[in-house]
């Protein structure tokens, strides 16, 4: 059965990697200039289709891919973006026995449970319901999908690293990682235990929040097949005629939801990674509603602080910094030669055309993010991927509404309000000098005469032996290495490399003035 599904893929998939292979080496050859984008375009809704007739498992993988900016050109995350989880339900007989298996008969445990599915998934669907009087909804694993997700999982190990090879050897780091992190994912999803301490996390550290409502778990009537949650009604986000209707502000509510996300993200150590419009509702008075938990990511605070970085240092134009954040966030390869990478994203970021990086929107971002990490062997650690895919959602909501928003600034705001952009100065500071301090330990490293001198007056100190002259000779040592080592990190930090300078001929100057005494 293997065999015969990973030829089917294959053949399936071809034409789909020979076209990328085609689109994306034109993409990176030319950095996304004077290309035909409805070409693109025409050939990512072909992958689309193709994910969508393979079912389930590629569903999932086409919702992974439109957040790799390292793998795919630009216009193809924009079209699989559009990939809605959206499949036809499996027959509510064939959903009653895994429920009654974990939770014991329907008709003891809910006064009722309606048979016609409110939404189908690819790895589960949902009913409404009711528990002493109280409307419930129950999401419910689909029947068989273990199976079918593990003979697909064996049939992308076969074949995905050796296609992204095949369109790019660049890819060959990003192909592992991403596999790895989407196998990991979907199996993160398929429990529900999961998805229910998920839940509970996120409603946990947004209760303060008046502007988002999250439903309650039934821990009783759930398990690792079965999550029973409160039912919690709305007007779908993206519906603008029935929030006019209600009179709700639009623009309003499109900075709450950037406040309500980049908060989870900047704040907390969870974040909602799957925001598209279907998990967005929005009560009569105007609150979010969140629904589905599956799919989330975690930062912790160190990793913020590097993410915060790496976009102050694109804003700022400052590429040394870009590259410091990016080695730290663990997104350069191995071999990685810095002042390749610097150089590419220079020319990237001068070739924004006089765009005034602190009015980008998050496609803007996306797009440089993505003309950079094409060129080079890049590594999208899963976390970071997960937060581009929620950015790049959260900004095609703001697109549907166009209403007057700028993104950068409500960051901005998020970001002060948390102090957290002076934490990443301070981190940068804590870099800088780290690295200050390597490459005096490596001046003096690599020059051995330099120790031979520093030994040799520590013996003639033990002596008393001209003191006044070690005090100059030890002096002029140290201030040497610093000033090296000042020159060495003036490349990625000029400032610093200044300031160090500087204090390595202040330090020559004390130290004459008190070998003279």
């Amino acid at each position: 059965m293997s065999t015969r599904r990973t030829l089917k893929v294959l053949i399936k998939l071809l034409p789909s990697i020979l076209a990328l292979r085609k689109d994306r080496r034109t993409w990176v050859k030319q950095e996304g200039k004077d290309i035909d984008t409805e070409r693109y375009r025409k050939n990512a809704r072909k992958v689309l289709n193709t994910f969508i007739t393979l079912g389930p498992v590629y569903i999932k993988l086409g919702q992974w891919l439109s957040s790799r900016a390292d793998i795919l050109p630009q216009p193809y995350l924009e079209e699989l973006s559009k990939l809605q989880d959206e499949v036809p339900a499996a027959p509510f007989e064939q959903i009653k026995p895994i429920i009654e298996n974990d939770l014991g008969p329907i008709n003891e445990k809910f006064d009722e449970i309606d048979p016609n599915p409110i939404s189908g998934a690819s790895l589960g669907q949902v009913y409404r319901g009711s528990i002493s009087g109280q409307q419930i909804v129950v999401k419910v694993k689909r029947p068989g999908i273990e199976k079918v997700v593990a003979e697909d999982l064996e049939v992308l190990k076969k074949i995905l690293p050796l296609a992204l090879r095949f369109v790019d050897p660049n890819l060959r780091y990003s192909a592992k990682a991403m596999l790895s992190q989407f196998i990991e994912t979907i199996h993160e999803e398929m429990d529900y235990t999961i998805e229910s301490s998920n839940l509970k996390k996120i409603k946990h550290d947004l209760e303060k929040n008046n502007k988002v409502v999250i439903p309650s778990v039934y821990d009783d009537y759930s398990s690792k097949n079965v999550l029973t949650m409160e039912y919690l009604p709305g007007i779908k986000i993206t519906n603008i005629e029935a929030l006019n209707e209600k009179g709700i502000d639009r623009r309003q509510l499109v900075i709450d939801v950037h406040k309500v996300f980049f908060t989870m993200l900047l704040r907390h150590s969870l974040f909602h990674a799957d925001p598209h419009p279907g998990n967005i509702s929005v009560t009569d008075d105007g609150r979010l509603i969140l629904y589905d938990y599956g799919m989330v990511g975690r930062l912790d605070h160190e990793t913020r602080l590097r993410l915060i970085r790496l976009y102050l240092a694109l804003v700022e134009k400052d590429p040394p910094r870009t590259v410091n954040a990016m080695s730290d966030l663990g997104m350069l390869t191995p071999d990685f030669n810095r002042s390749v990478i610097e150089k590419g994203i220079e020319l990237t970021v001068q070739a924004m055309h006089g765009k005034k990086p602190d009015e980008m929107e998050v496609q803007s971002l996306m797009e440089l993010a993505n003309k950079t990490m094409s060129k080079f062997p890049f590594v999208l650690p899963k976390n970071l991927a997960l937060y581009m895919r929620m950015a790049s959602i959260i900004e095609g909501i703001y697109k549907q509404h166009k209403v007057d928003f700028k993104f950068v600034k409500v960051l901005r705001e998020i970001l002060e309000e948390e102090s957290l952009i002076k934490d990443a100065y301070i981190q940068e500071l804590k870099y800088s000098f780290q690295r200050f301090a390597k490459s005096i330990d490596a001046t003096i490293s690599i020059a051995p005469e330099l120790k031979k001198l520093i030994d040799d007056s520590r013996s003639i100190q033990l002596l008393n032996a001209k003191p006044k002259s070690n005090i100059l000779l030890s002096g002029s040592i140290l201030s040497a290495a610093i000033f090296v080592g000042s020159a060495v990190l003036y490349s990625s930090n000029e400032a610093i490399g200044i300031t160090g300078i500087i204090g390595s001929l202040i330090i020559m100057g004390i130290f004459t003035i008190f070998s003279r005494r």
